[in-house]
């Protein structure tokens, strides 16, 4: 078999696992798969972008992200509209799209999804001009995501412990949301826009989203008491969250939200400046991801358990490998 090029680009710093040896335990198996390989180490903001259209732009067959949310954006940012495929070797905090599309959540078992080379066109998202791929959102999620990228330590507790800060004192602002017949204007605990089903972890902020239907699903928490709202979160980890009481959802391709004045957002997790004037749209099939070929179907209560225990077993087979 004629071998194919892939560029393997790793964030050294996501995430909470060490990358050390990586490399080395990556290539040989990649190569049995039929692929030469290019390893690229990220050093900075921007980098996997570059790396990512670089590779494109040499006809590469795909470009591999190993990292978290932050790193899969980047890479995916440099693959917009070109053959060049994007794989997820999963390997950060949340692993929103890894999840949503069916990756597990251990780089071992991630490669089996690269083996079976089914690659397909997929949606993005964008907010005045950025790109997003799995979740945008603005208000409480973004507030989190900001108090989360401040802390020295990553990982699932940091982001629950920036979680209960920011929830006790979290202050509701004004939306205005237009989007074809749907117009809102009330106080929202959060809105968020989705690509994807999940913002990460198992959380399914929008369980009926999917990459390949050519629209956004949007979700709004309108104000409410903070037991609402701890139900909201309760929700979101049944994959329970639907259209009732605080809680309206809706689909569209695209969608304007105004806000009383400029507040962090966040991209696909990470916080970010933006105007108070947002434009979003729906960009479909633009570009090819490595997914899963096993039909998955998303049942509330059933899939996040069986998904939570597959992480559980993941973790203890990590500590029972460590100690050996």
């Amino acid at each position: 078999m004629q071998s194919r090029k892939l560029v393997l680009i790793i964030n050294p710093i996501a995430g909470t696992l060490s990358k050390r040896g990586l490399e080395g335990w990556l290539l040989p198996k990649l190569s049995d798969m039929g692929y030469s390989v290019d390893v690229r180490y990220t050093t900075g903001p921007g980098d996997a972008t570059r790396i990512a259209a670089e590779a494109a732009s040499q006809g590469a067959y795909g470009v591999l992200a190993c990292g978290g949310d932050g790193t899969v954006n980047e890479v995916a940012s440099g693959l917009i509209g070109s053959r060049t495929a994007l794989g997820i070797l999963p390997a950060g905090s949340g692993n929103g799209l890894a999840r949503h599309i069916g990756i597990p959540i251990d780089i071992s078992r991630s490669l089996k999804v690269i083996a079976e080379d089914n690659v397909q066109p997929c949606d993005y998202g964008e907010v005045n001009g950025h790109p997003f791929f799995c979740t945008f959102g603005v208000g409480f999620d973004a507030a989190v995501s900001k108090r989360f990228a401040e802390k020295h330590t990553r990982g699932l507790a940091t982001y629950i412990t920036s979680a209960m800060d920011e929830f006790v004192k979290y202050n509701p602002q004004m939306y205005e949301i237009i989007a074809d017949d749907t117009v809102i204007t009330d106080r929202a605990f959060l809105v968020v826009v989705c690509n994807a089903s999940q913002y990460g972890n198992n959380a399914f902020v929008a369980p009926s989203a999917s990459i390949r239907d050519g629209v956004l699903d949007v979700t709004v928490v309108h104000n409410g008491t903070l037991l609402s709202h701890a139900l909201s979160g309760l929700e979101m980890i049944t994959g329970t969250i639907g259209n009732h009481g605080n809680i309206e959802t809706f689909r569209t391709s695209e969608l304007t939200i105004r806000r009383p004045e400029a507040t962090t957002a966040h991209i696909d997790g990470d916080p970010i400046d933006l105007p108070a004037e947002l434009h979003i749209k729906c960009h479909p099939g633009e570009l090819r991801i490595f997914v899963t070929s096993r039909k998955q179907r998303f049942l509330p209560l059933i899939t996040p358990l069986s998904l939570m225990l597959r992480d559980w077993h993941i973790t203890l087979h990590r500590l029972f490998s460590r100690k050996k």
